[in-house]
Order: structure tokens, then sequence, then C-alpha cells
């Protein structure tokens, strides 16, 4: 009923309420479904099947939320997630990253995109040097640790994950991260895991841009052990941490229309704290009950902030999109 009534109060919106609010420069989270991707995670019949979604599909989404760009990051991780079992996984892995590639470079001026894979997986390192050659996926990684079961309390889940943010750095790519650890294998999540990540993951990419999704959750903001993750940062940057120099923030679907105004007044707090210049608009892939861009950007600014500080927000544009 929330989504419904959201929905409705944003089909009323005149062109001029829309112009009138601040309206982000770009989406810095976006994904597209390969045929392959669409297959791979439907539902068996008779639900309904996961729809491709192609660079057009996406470009069609800003132009009705008037946003220009858009940063995509390759789902090829999800081929190499341990909860499946893939033929051909690396094969498969390659072929998402090319097709994200391919559609991508259809829309120059409005898309970027970063490749991915499971940072894990023995192919890890092979892929990212193959990535940093292709002219559309060099541009960055996207690292999902919860579909990839990145485990903070294993050494040598650790060792590899810092291996590959010393190649990215290497290679000078931005990442991307999803850091919550899985919640279907319900792996521990929290201060702890964070210090893990700021301490011994963080250090290995120390030149290159490091965007923390979902402000270190995986959408919402009801669980308190995402706050204290994020609390981590906050102090760090408090701190004047070097290591937090580099670091931004994306609000990936975690204004949700249900959220609570004790979340909300939570959540405006947290992106004080962490400074409004590192904080990123993003909306997810058109898909599985995500707002789409437009109307993800009318959730968020639910949240307890000025108008100044929207209009900063949506004004952001880090170092990889320009």
């Amino acid at each position: 009923m929330v989504f419904r009534a959201l929905c409705s109060a944003l089909a009323t919106l005149t062109a001029g309420d829309v112009l009138a609010q601040a309206v982000p420069r770009a989406d810095h989270h976006q994904h597209l479904f390969s045929p392959a991707v669409a297959a791979l995670i439907s539902p068996a019949p008779p639900a309904e099947p996961v729809k491709p979604i192609a660079a057009s599909d996406l470009v069609a989404l800003l132009d009705a939320a008037d946003i220009r760009r858009a940063l995509v990051l390759s789902v090829a991780y999800m081929f190499g997630s341990p909860n499946r079992t893939v033929e051909n996984e690396y094969e498969q892995v390659k072929a998402e990253n090319d097709w994200t590639s391919r559609e991508v470079a259809h829309y120059p001026d409005r898309l970027r995109c970063f490749c991915s894979f499971n940072p894990l997986r023995d192919y890890a390192l092979s892929e990212l040097a193959r990535c940093a050659k292709d002219p559309q996926l060099r541009r960055g990684l996207k690292l999902h640790f919860g579909n990839s079961a990145v485990d903070y309390h294993d050494a040598e889940h650790v060792a590899r994950v810092r291996r590959v943010f010393r190649a990215a750095n290497d290679c000078r790519m931005p990442i991307v991260v999803h850091m919550r650890a899985s919640v279907s294998r319900k792996l521990w999540y929290g201060r702890d895991e964070a210090r893990v990540f700021l301490d011994e993951m963080l250090p290995a990419a120390p030149d290159v841009p490091v965007q923390i999704a979902h402000l270190a959750g995986a959408g919402g903001y009801d669980d308190p052990l995402v706050d204290q993750a994020l609390a981590v940062f906050v102090e760090a940057i408090h701190e004047g941490d070097r290591r937090a120099k580099r670091l931004y923030f994306d609000v990936t679907t975690v204004v949700t229309p249900d959220i609570t105004a004790e979340q909300a007044q939570l959540v405006a707090t947290r992106v004080r704290q962490l400074g409004l210049g590192r904080v990123l608009y993003g909306s997810d892939a058109a898909s599985g009950g995500n707002l789409p861009p437009r109307e993800g950007w009318a959730a968020f600014r639910r949240l307890p902030l000025s108008d100044r500080e929207f209009r900063a927000i949506a004004g952001n544009v880090p170092p990889y999109m320009r």
C-alpha cells in the first residue's frame, strides 16, 4: 500500500515540480541483465521469469528521471556464486563482462561500466587483467562479497581479496564493493568485519577511489549490524584516517518507501557524518521490486535533509564518472 501511494503521488508531479528539485547528475549503481543472467536468476515456473535489461532500457529510465549518466556494474559475479553450480563458469563470467561492455559502448556519453567476478576464484586475477585491456571494462571493478560468500574471518579469503585490490590499484581501476557479508549463509558482519575491511583490505588499494555500496549494507537500513559497520568509516573519516581519503558511499536502495521516521533520521545523520561530498545516489537494477531511478530519488528525498544538502548530493560526480 505504501509503495502504491508513493507511485501515485509521483504520478501527480508536474514538469515544474520535477525541475524545481535537484536531479542527480548520475545514477552510480546500476546493472544490466543479459539473457543468460536473466535465465540464471529466474525462479522456477510458474513464477514469472526475470526479464533481461539492455542498455537501451536503462537509458529510457534515466531519461524519465532527467538523469544524464549512469555507472553500470557488471553482474558477471553471479556466475561465480558458490550457491550455484555453473558449467564452464569462467567462460560465462567472461561472456557476461563482454556483453556488458558491448551494451555500454552503444551509449558512450551516457554510460560507464565496471567489470566483475568472484574475487575468491582462481581466475580472478586473470579476469582483472583481461578486463583492464577492454576500453569499457577497464573503467573499474565491482565486487559483491555477499554473492561471492567472502568470509571476513577466513584468512585465505582476506588474502585473496587483498590481492585483487592490489591488482586493481596497479591497473588504476576504481572499486565498487558490496561489502555486506552473505545473509543467506549467516556470515558474521558488523563492526569487527568493517575493521577487517579498513585494516586489511582497503590499504591494498591506496591510489584509487573505493565506493562502498548501500551504505555498507544490502538495501534498507533496518539492520543494526549495518549501522555498526558504517560507524567504523564515520569514525575513520572524522579521525582523518588516510585510508579513508578516497572512500565514497552510495545510498542505493537504502531509503525505501516504508522506511520509518527513526530509520530516516539515522540515515540522514550518517550521511552528514560521512560528509555530503562522499555520498552518491544510486537506484540498482530495475528488477526485483527496486524503484526506478526517478522514483528512487523521490524516495531518497524523504530523508530529513535540507534542499541544500539534496542539491549537494545530486551534484556529486566521483573521478571515475568525469
